[in-house]
């Protein structure tokens, strides 16, 4: 029965995707299939092979150690501020990103970062016929994060089209920062973020490919990056990823505070008025797309409920609410909803991107804003087309 759902949570991507394309005749359907073959090969590899299990056992076990050193920064100058055998989520979940981040601009610094990113852009360019500047940015995004990516690309930004832009943009939101992946494994099963990783990169250019299709000319299809830390000395790079890493915390902090503190209010008048949370309401809307995914009917309210959550407020919201009911779900459904979050697919994410190109360049940050809604479209349906993936596998 699963894998009728999962055809029908292909087919329900697919209509919907299809549904507002801009040039439905040169859709790339072999590229399409191509990329949704390898997707559910990794997603075998990676879920139920004992290499795959071995692989993010390492990656787990190597972000669980870096979180303990940068806890180590961490004690050292909020030491004492916790009561003892409780933890603080800012500090042991969120400063520890500063450190992460220390250790990202070190590898981008000695070029280690980039030749990766680069070769594996590549190699995806030959899967699907797309641009190198795509594949290179749906790649360097999953690592640098929908902000940082565009600062490698501003040399692109003055002559690329707005169809490319939006490709580029699309892959931005779809993915998440290597910053904040150790803090999402605090929440989530380490090998659903791993695998969403990794999916959500082939899912954003499978929807790109279907909602903004086109075709570029063999003279349009170079890429030229800048390299991040490349102008400045060694020390000045590792001052400025603290100071990154700094402001994405208390950024991640403030949202949350936030966002908590209005979801609260606004379910408890709710609750006051209608005798029903804001949630649960979200829940109910969302609950027919969850079922046509795939994830039981009994529990496709409360999936739901955090993949809206999600959309409207942003995945660390979503992630804290679904981490006290997955007890009480099943593996399938925690994994699908799991792989769900693990992106930047939410309405804020509009006004981050189209403010990060803005800043490099003030006429494309319009052309951001322009198509912000039919970005957060597209993203969202990537963060489902993941997550169907996922349930055709488990």
């Amino acid at each position: 029965m699963k894998y009728v759902f999962a055809l029908l949570g292909l087919l329900l991507v697919f209509v919907l995707g299809y549904a507002v394309s801009n040039n439905r005749k040169d859709i790339r359907y072999k590229s399409i299939t191509a990329m949704l073959v390898v997707q559910i090969l990794l997603a075998l590899l990676i879920l139920n092979t004992s290499a795959g299990i071995m692989i993010i056992r390492v990656i787990a076990d190597t972000f669980a150690k870096l979180m303990e050193y940068g806890i180590t920064g961490v004690d050292f100058v909020f030491g004492g501020l916790e009561n003892e055998g409780m933890s603080t989520f800012f500090l042991d979940v969120l400063l520890p990103i500063v450190f992460i981040s220390v250790l990202i601009g070190i590898l981008n610094y000695v070029k280690i970062l980039p030749l990766i990113i680069k070769g594996i852009g590549i190699v995806l360019s030959k899967l699907n016929g797309m641009g190198k500047l795509e594949n290179y940015v749906a790649v360097s995004a999953a690592i640098l994060g929908q902000s940082e990516v565009f600062l490698t690309t501003k040399k692109q930004l003055d002559v690329i089209t707005k169809r490319r832009l939006y490709t580029l943009c699309t892959s931005a939101m779809s993915a998440v920062s290597a910053a904040i992946v150790g803090a999402y494994m605090t929440m989530l099963s380490p090998q659903y973020v791993v695998v969403a990783i990794i999916l959500n990169i082939f899912s954003a250019l499978i929807i790109a490919n279907l909602i903004n299709p086109y075709k570029l000319p063999p003279e349009e299809d170079v890429t030229v990056v800048e390299e991040l830390g490349a102008r400045e000395s060694f020390f000045q790079m590792i001052s400025e990823s603290v100071m990154d890493g700094f402001k994405v915390a208390i950024i991640v902090g403030a949202m949350l505070i936030g966002f908590i503190a209005l979801m609260e209010m606004i379910n408890g008048l709710f609750g006051i008025i209608f005798g029903i949370t804001f949630q649960e309401i979200l829940g109910y809307i969302f609950a027919p797309i969850a079922y046509v995914m795939g994830i039981p009917w009994v529990e496709a309210v409360q999936a739901g409920g955090i993949m809206a959550t999600k959309l409207v407020t942003n995945e660390f919201v979503a992630m804290l609410s679904f981490k006290d009911i997955a007890v009480g779900l099943s593996e399938r459904t925690v994994g699908m909803v799991s792989v769900f979050l693990v992106s930047f697919a939410n309405f804020s994410s509009i006004g981050i991107i189209t403010g990060a190109v803005k800043a490099l360049n003030e006429k494309r940050g319009e052309d951001v804003a322009q198509f912000g809604l039919k970005l957060l479209y597209g993203s969202t349906l990537a963060s489902i087309l993941s997550a169907v993936i996922v349930g055709v596998i488990l």
